[in-house]
C-alpha cells in the first residue's frame, strides 16, 4: 500500500521520545509540509484510465532521446554521478548560450530553492514573493528561520511597486515566478527589469522562469540577460514540464558567479544522479520535440479556455501549461464551495485537478493541459458537473 500523503498522527510513546529530542530551528515547529497535486484516482470511463491534471506535467511525456539515455544509464548505476554535471550544464549552456560555469544543477527547482533560502536567509532575515506564488518561497524562507513577506497581487500578477516597497533592511531574497504558478500571469520585461534594478543592494532577485519553454515571445524576459547586467538575479529554469522529467527531479539555476560558488558549496556533492543527467542532456538537446510540446500546449490551452468559458466559468490568461478556472461569476453558492465540490465530482469521474485553497483561491482551481482526448473529456466533465450543480 502506498504511504499516506497524510502521515498519521504520533502514538504517545513517540512523542515521549521525541520530548528527549533537540528542538527544530525557529520556524519549522508551525510549518506545513507542501502537499502535491494528487496522483490516485479511479479510472475515467471514456479513457478507460485515471486522467491526472493536478500537477502541471508535461502533456507529451518525454521525449525518445532522453527516454533512451534514461534507459542506457541504467548499465551504470553502480557508479556515482559527475558531481559537477558538467556535461548537462555544458548542454543547458550551448542551448541558451549561457555560461556553463555559471550554471548550477539541482534535484529540481525546488532544491534550489531551499538552498538559495538557506545561503542567504536565516533568523532575522525577510524572503519577500507575491501572495499568489508558489508555496515552496514562503515553505523554504520559514525552514531556513526567515520571515516569509508575502506581497498583495494585481489582478492575479505580481505588482512590482508593491514589492519594491516590501523590501526593507531585513530583506534578503525576492522570489519572482515569471510566468506565474497557479495564476498563469505573466509580467513584461520592462516590469522585470525595472524590479531587478530598483531592489537596494544586499537583495538577491530570483526569477523563477519554470514555464518559459511554452513562450515563444521574444520580448518575454526570462531572467538570464538579468543576471549578467545587474549581478543580483539569479534565473531557475525545471525540467519537470515542457520536457517530461518530473520523475527525474532536475532543475538548474543561472547565477552571477558568487552565487554559484556559494550553491555548489552548500549542495550535495552528488545531488543530481546520474540518469537525471544523462536525461537531461538528451532532452535539452531534442528541440524538435520542445518544439511539438508548445504547439500543442498553444492549441489545448487555448481550445480549453475557450470551452470552460462558454460554460459561464472565468478562465483567466495563462502563459504556463496550465488554466486557473474561477467559479466566482457563478449563481448559486459559494464560489469556494462550488470549486471544491466540482473538483470531488470530477474526481469521483476519474479527473485529478488541483484545488487552489492553499494559494489563497479557494474560489478556482488548477486544470494542467493534457492531451487532446484528456482535454476534451474534461470539458464534457465540466459540463456535466455545472448541469448538476444549477
Amino acid at each position: 500500500m502506498a504511504p499516506s500523503a497524510h502521515p498519521r498522527p504520533a502514538a504517545p510513546e513517540e512523542h515521549q521520545a521525541a520530548a528527549r529530542l533537540p528542538a527544530p530551528r525557529p520556524g519549522i515547529d508551525g510549518l506545513q509540509a507542501y502537499i502535491g497535486g494528487e496522483s490516485e484516482a479511479v479510472a475515467n470511463p471514456r479513457l478507460g484510465r485515471p486522467i491526472r491534471l493536478a500537477s502541471n506535467e508535461g502533456a507529451l511525456g518525454m521525449s525518445p532521446a532522453a527516454a533512451a539515455a534514461y534507459a542506457a544509464a541504467g548499465e551504470t548505476l553502480h557508479r556515482y554521478p559527475d558531481g559537477s554535471a558538467g556535461a548537462l550544464r555544458e548542454a543547458i549552456a550551448a542551448v541558451h548560450r549561457l555560461d556553463a560555469d555559471r550554471i548550477v544543477c539541482g534535484a529540481g527547482s525546488d532544491e534550489l530553492i531551499a538552498l538559495l533560502a538557506r545561503a542567504y536567509a536565516g533568523p532575522g532575515d525577510e524572503v519577500v514573493h507575491s501572495a499568489h506564488g508558489f508555496l515552496m518561497y514562503a515553505l523554504a524562507a520559514r525552514g531556513a528561520g526567515a520571515t516569509a513577506v508575502s506581497v498583495p497581487e494585481r489582478r492575479l500578477t505580481a505588482d512590482v511597486d508593491a514589492i519594491l516597497a516590501a523590501v526593507g533592511p531585513r530583506t534578503r531574497l525576492v522570489f519572482l515566478a515569471n510566468p506565474n504558478n497557479p495564476t498563469g500571469s505573466l509580467l513584461a520585461p520592462e516590469a522585470v527589469a525595472r524590479l531587478a534594478t530598483a531592489l537596494p543592494d544586499g537583495v538577491l532577485l530570483v526569477v523563477d522562469a519554470a514555464y518559459a519553454e511554452y513562450l515563444d515571445d521574444r520580448d518575454y524576459e526570462d531572467g538570464a540577460r538579468l543576471v549578467a547586467e545587474t549581478g543580483r538575479v539569479v534565473m531557475l529554469r525545471t525540467f519537470s514540464k515542457v520536457f517530461g522529467l518530473a520523475a527525474l527531479r532536475l532543475g538548474w539555476a543561472y547565477c552571477p558567479a558568487a552565487v554559484a560558488d556559494v550553491l555548489n558549496r552548500v549542495r550535495g556533492p552528488f545531488n543530481v544522479t546520474a540518469a537525471a543527467q544523462a536525461a537531461g542532456v538528451a532532452a535539452i538537446a531534442d528541440r524538435d520535440f520542445v518544439a511539438r510540446a508548445r504547439m500543442h500546449n498553444a492549441e489545448w490551452r487555448a481550445w480549453t479556455a475557450d470551452g470552460l468559458s462558454r460554460l459561464g466559468l472565468l478562465v483567466h490568461p495563462s502563459a504556463g501549461n496550465f488554466v486557473l478556472v474561477d467559479f466566482a461569476g457563478l449563481a448559486g453558492a459559494d464560489a469556494a464551495s462550488r470549486a471544491e465540490a466540482a473538483r470531488l465530482a470530477l474526481k469521483a469521474d476519474g479527473i485529478l485537478v488541483r484545488q487552489m485553497g492553499a494559494y489563497g483561491l479557494p474560489g478556482a482551481l488548477r486544470v494542467s493541459i493534457g492531451t487532446a482526448e484528456e482535454m476534451v473529456a474534461v470539458v464534457d466533465a465540466f459540463a456535466a458537473v455545472l448541469d448538476r450543480q444549477a
